[in-house]
């Protein structure tokens, strides 16, 4: 394996005791001895810290915020604390799919940021589109985006999940700083940064098992209007920033 393959997991954390001891057995069967599992824990007020240390590997290494931030600059955090060439995300709760890393790594054999699909843990049913709820699964995109493609970013009928993507370093300095007005979405701030970069790649078979439950991030079900407006009118600010910066790095 050279340096250029070995894998930095950037994972946020905030009252997940319940189920990190799973996701971290998933995680780090799938990783070598090289790679690195960089947790910061959001002032976690229940067992979730000692959960991680009761695993004593020497790839984990845990970053504790003081107060907490929530959870798009606890994961700006843990990603700017990386140290390999190759980022993945990780959310707390979810376990990931036997040959993620390596189908992950082989998506950004030509492409600086990557997605994967997801199913649904127990069952591995698919995820259904909150739009049409038939199931959500990554299209084709053998350019690296379109405006198309940005279209569905900005209708919320693009299935990009952190938790399912992985970056190439030389994408961080389009990536970071986070824009100080995203409250919510990093994910989709990264896809729109490769799709404005044409840079985007989709791994189109599963690469976690996501778990379901009433505290996950990501809502389940509809928002109502007023969320939806704002959720909308920050991806627009999004991709308008996103096309400055790839502007600026073309220069």
């Amino acid at each position: 394996m050279t340096d250029a393959d070995r894998v930095s997991v950037c994972m946020a954390t905030y009252n997940g005791e319940k189920y990190i001891d799973a996701q971290l057995q998933s995680i780090l069967q799938e990783l070598d001895d090289s790679d690195e599992v960089v947790i910061v824990d959001d002032a976690s007020t229940d067992g979730t810290l000692a959960a991680i240390a009761k695993f004593n590997d020497p790839r984990i290494r845990v970053i504790s915020q003081t107060e907490n931030r929530g959870y798009v600059r606890t994961f700006e955090t843990a990603i700017r604390a990386a140290t390999n060439s190759v980022l993945f995300l990780s959310d707390q709760d979810d376990e990931w799919v036997p040959g993620r890393r390596v189908a992950l790594l082989e998506g950004l054999q030509n492409r600086r940021i990557v997605a994967g699909d997801l199913v649904l843990l127990g069952d591995d049913a698919p995820l259904t589109s909150p739009l049409t709820r038939r199931p959500w699964r990554l299209a084709t995109l053998p350019e690296g985006g379109s405006i198309g493609n940005e279209l569905r970013i900005l209708a919320g009928n693009a299935p990009y999940y952190g938790c399912a993507m992985a970056i190439r370093r030389n994408a961080l300095a389009l990536i970071l700083p986070f824009p100080q007005f995203l409250t919510e979405s990093h994910d989709l701030w990264i896809a729109t940064v490769g799709n404005v970069a044409r840079t985007m790649g989709h791994v189109q078979h599963p690469v976690v098992r996501r778990r379901l439950h009433e505290a996950n991030t990501s809502p389940q079900r509809p928002r109502g209007i007023l969320m939806v407006v704002r959720s909308r009118v920050m991806l627009i600010r999004a991709w308008a920033e996103a096309r400055r910066r790839v502007r600026l790095a073309r220069r």
